[in-house]
């Protein structure tokens, strides 16, 4: 645990990074993809210039975002893999939406919310990568039959229609909780931010400091 005054790193600058990497590559890539999908939307592609070029960047983007996920799988699914304690959230959701913070939810680093919206983008950028590669004109849709090819496009609609949501879920609730943005952006949280909303993972940490002084 690294400490700096009164707060806790929650977020490392290596994955605070790709965080950020990941939201501009993200917004690149499905703006453009909107604005084929949706013609009322088709000025979207003027951010990465031409309709040409958005057409040629989409898919390098779309690369750039799955190798920036792999990198935050590999650093947080330890955290996000389901707990028992889980279900204590699932049945005080109500509580939680409404920010009423009087019942210990047993919530560690991350809750059971943000784990399920975890494998959800993951999943999701998964079947994006495949159908992509597929669809991929400039090199591989060639050599896949034309039902194949309208199956991918669909499939690559679904699931990128179905990531978009789920960012912005993401985000709504990155602003419904105050703090969490500053944390992504400073990687610190306060202690009483962490008590409040991760009371385990303030337990975890507390533990580990009074072993630390221990030893």
């Amino acid at each position: 645990m690294s400490r700096k005054n009164d707060q806790i790193l929650r977020t490392k600058f290596p994955e605070r990074l790709c965080h950020w990497t990941i939201v501009l590559s993200f917004f690149l890539a499905a703006t453009s993809g909107l604005s084929w999908f949706f013609p009322t939307f088709s000025w979207l592609s003027s951010f990465l210039g031409t309709p040409q070029m958005a057409r040629i960047l989409h898919p390098f983007l779309g690369i750039a975002v799955f190798t920036g996920l792999c990198y935050m799988f590999v650093r947080f699914v330890k955290y996000n893999l389901p707990a028992k304690t889980d279900a204590i959230w699932f049945r005080n959701v109500s509580k939680v939406i409404l920010a009423d913070h009087s019942q210990k939810l047993r919530i560690g680093k991350y809750n059971a919310g943000q784990k399920v919206l975890f494998w959800l983008i993951m999943t999701s950028i998964v079947l994006l990568l495949i159908s992509g590669l597929i669809m991929w004109r400039a090199y591989f849709a060639e050599y896949f039959p034309i039902w194949v090819l309208r199956w991918a496009i669909l499939a690559h609609s679904a699931a990128g229609i179905g990531l978009i949501l789920l960012i912005m879920g993401h985000i709504y609730l990155a602003i419904w909780v105050r703090g969490s943005i500053t944390g992504m952006v400073t990687g610190y949280v306060s202690k009483a931010w962490v008590r409040q909303h991760h009371d385990r993972w303030s337990e975890e940490l507390n533990a580990k400091a009074a072993h630390g002084r221990k030893r």
